[in-house]
């Protein structure tokens, strides 16, 4: 349970942090500028790799059951 919960947290924390950093831009440059649009999709990307690290961890813990 300690696993999951923190690769939940994780991904929750990081999808936070994705949420804030988008306002953060859209409110200094509301325009679309490619700079905050690179900004927006590293920020994106780390959603993606903490949900990713996420899926494995739940992989990881119920292959053996599943594969029985």
């Amino acid at each position: 349970w300690l696993f999951q919960t923190l690769a939940v947290g994780l991904v929750l924390a990081i999808e936070g942090l994705n949420t804030a950093v988008e306002k953060i831009a859209d409110f200094i440059h509301p325009d679309y500028h490619e700079k905050i649009g690179f900004i927006k999709d590293i920020a994106a990307g780390a959603v993606f790799f903490a949900a990713v690290t996420a899926l494995l961890v739940g992989a990881i813990i119920y292959y053996p059951y599943i594969a029985q």
